[in-house]
């Protein structure tokens, strides 16, 4: 005679479980955060410090008795600043994060392109590959503007397509990488 017996134990450890959990919730964390909205904020700070300082060498000449209330000016004032200037610094911001996105992203392309072309030096593959899809793109001009020229029916702007294709890459081995 055979018996099972079935005892629910569970098959993966409770620390692990937490970690994972933390883990987790530090990931949404990051992804709450807005590098624009930081940046907003940190424009909005030196706005606001920026008038503080010259708020407060104006409160420094008035005399010792008046400074309570000037210390309250000073405060209404930096907070008036941050209300007036939080719309415009978060534009700013904005801005600011794609020019540098797109700053950014044109670097790495040029980075890219030098070390292809270094490589494409070095392998002949590499540079074949080049020269066809410089070819191509030259193919693809001249067809586009003889299409613009030449207004015809579109299965003679296919032929056109073939013929040119055929003309330019008929010469050329194909590589295989």
């Amino acid at each position: 005679m055979s018996s099972f017996v079935n005892i629910n134990y569970s098959t993966q450890h409770s620390g692990v479980g937490r970690v994972e959990s933390a883990l987790d919730a530090a990931k949404q964390l990051h992804q709450g955060f807005s590098g624009t909205r930081g940046l907003a904020t940190l424009l909005l700070s030196a706005i606001a410090a920026a008038i503080m300082v010259a708020a407060y060498q104006v409160m420094d000449s008035v005399a010792e008795g008046h400074l309570l209330v000037m210390w309250i000016a000073l405060w209404a004032v930096a907070f008036a600043a941050l209300a007036l200037f939080a719309g415009a610094a978060r534009n700013l911001a904005s801005r600011l994060k794609a020019s540098l996105d797109r700053w950014s992203r044109s670097l790495a392309e040029a980075r890219a392109d030098q070390r292809l072309w270094a490589i494409a030096q070095t392998d002949h593959r590499v540079m074949a590959d080049l020269q066809m899809a410089k070819l191509r793109e030259e193919a693809k001009t001249e067809i586009a503007q003889a299409a613009i020229t030449t207004p015809a029916p579109r299965v003679a702007r296919a032929e056109l397509a073939d013929t040119l294709a055929s003309k330019k890459f008929g010469i050329y081995h194909y590589y295989c990488i």
